[in-house]
């Protein structure tokens, strides 16, 4: 199969001689770049504005008629901090290029120049917006752990680099999954890892304000739009300007706004109540749903067009229970959190306060759990937690195999899931008795090798890790 190339990096030539941008597009596409052009500072401000996607690399004249190149350095790094621009200069005119230097330009270029000298400025430039970038990146994903996007699971690590290849678009991402799975916080780290981190990071609940309120909150409105209405306000669209807009339970709005919400997505423009002119907003829109929003569709109770416009990237995130073996990571992060916030001496949990909470199922998700620690912390007498810090329904989980039940329930039970719960207990239980030693493990649940191997393949276990279990 022939591997598809990667996309040639952009470059933004800015300068008002057409043969001067002649020049300097064939020697950065000899150079294998992909060159946008600008006539002025005005057109490069929209170049950058539109562009989906931070440029890393602008060439710029520092004079032209409807501007200057610190306008367009001004405008690049508005756009991208990490964006370096290179100034083009007359001898005449290096103060000002020094100038613009002080002012964060990357460097600066004489007419004439040297093609060579030219093409090994740009790359070095390149070369440090891809080591600033990084940087830049592995910075959010450290301040995302901390506050509570962790996991070594296969599902999270998959999460993490769908966020990596997203962060830096403007892309529209609908984020889905149960409640309590920490989809706000996945919005917030998509912000943190993108070029508008230093910009807004602004969320409205869609189902928590009612519908007459709703749109007035989001567009903003007109003095005496409406009675009550005794200032003019801008709106969330307009407070989040160049930022992020995270719409939370995106599901709930009334069907009247989701039209409005179509159009200012499509036009990127918004009209306050009681105005007569759209206003144009730079504002990236992440949603997040724990409906079945394709059932919303199917129903009419959400518009089709609107959903295919929100669900350009669709991250889905699993429930916990999907995922056990991030639940110790939870639990340690929550125990020193709310240690820390409550001035309580406690620094861990047992191994069978851990089994228990490994063993639990989480309807609530990592929320509930982030509840029970926190609960466990504000009433434990010890240093460590134990099972007698936790609620019934979790310390149950620690011990026999029946899946919490003891007795059939009155409206029955799932009984496939029962016995798939009981195998992965006891396959867990028989894996820690024995140091994660499968052949041993494999004898004291009385079955095969192979056998134990397409079981943990089955519950989701790490393969290749004796002590995945």
């Amino acid at each position: 199969m022939q591997s598809v190339p990667p996309p040639a990096v952009r470059v933004l030539v800015v300068d008002d001689e057409p043969s001067l941008r002649q020049i300097l597009r064939i020697l950065l596409q000899r150079e294998g770049y992909e060159v946008i052009e600008a006539p002025g500072a005005a057109q490069a401000a929209e170049a950058l504005r539109r562009s989906p996607q931070p440029l890393p690399v602008v060439l710029t004249d520092l004079s032209m008629p409807d501007g200057t190149g610190l306008d367009v350095l001004t405008a690049a790094k508005t756009r991208s901090p990490a964006t370096e621009v290179i100034v083009i200069t007359a001898h005449s005119s290096v103060e000002n290029a020094m100038e613009a230097m002080r002012a964060g330009a990357y460097d600066f270029v004489t007419k004439p120049f040297e093609p060579a000298e030219l093409a090994l400025l740009v790359k070095k430039a390149l070369e440090k917006h891809a080591i600033v970038t990084e940087n830049s990146r592995l910075r959010a994903r450290v301040a995302g752990h901390a506050r509570g996007l962790i996991g070594k699971s296969r599902a999270m690590q998959a999460v993490h680099e769908i966020i990596d290849r997203i962060a830096d678009t403007r892309t529209t991402v609908l984020i889905t999954g149960e409640s309590g799975t920490g989809k706000e916080r996945v919005a917030r780290q998509i912000h943190d890892q993108s070029d508008r981190r230093d910009a807004p990071f602004l969320v409205i609940n869609c189902g928590a304000l009612p519908e007459n309120l709703m749109e007035s909150e989001l567009f903003g409105h007109e003095k005496g739009a409406f009675t009550g209405a005794g200032t003019r306000t801008q709106g969330l669209f307009r407070d989040a300007e160049g930022g992020t807009l995270f719409l939370d339970e995106v599901g709930e709005l009334p069907l009247s706004l989701q039209v409005k919400l179509l159009r200012a997505l499509q036009e990127r423009k918004v009209r306050p109540v009681g105005a007569s002119r759209e206003v144009a907003v730079n504002v990236r829109i992440l949603a997040a749903t724990n409906r079945d929003i394709e059932a919303e569709v199917e129903a009419g109770r959400f518009r089709q067009d609107l959903y295919y416009r929100l669900n350009v990237i669709r991250l889905e995130l699993p429930p916990l229970r999907e995922r056990r073996e991030d639940v110790a990571l939870f639990a340690e992060q929550f125990v020193s959190r709310f240690a820390a916030e409550l001035g309580k001496e406690v620094t861990g949990l047992s191994a069978d306060a851990l089994r228990a909470l490994e063993g639990y199922a989480f309807p609530g998700n990592v929320r509930e759990l982030e509840n029970i620690v926190e609960r466990a912390v504000a009433l434990a007498r010890t240093k460590t937690l134990g099972l007698g810090d936790f609620p019934p329904e979790v310390s149950g989980a620690a011990g026999g195999t029946d899946s919490g039940l003891v007795t059939l329930p009155p409206d029955g039970c799932d009984l496939d899931g029962v016995l798939t719960e009981a195998e992965r207990r006891l396959i867990v239980q028989a894996l820690e008795r024995t140091g994660g030693v499968r052949t041993a493990a494999a004898k004291l649940l009385g079955i095969s090798f192979r056998s134990l191997r397409y079981r943990l393949t089955k519950h989701g276990f790490d393969d290749d890790a004796p002590n995945s279990a």
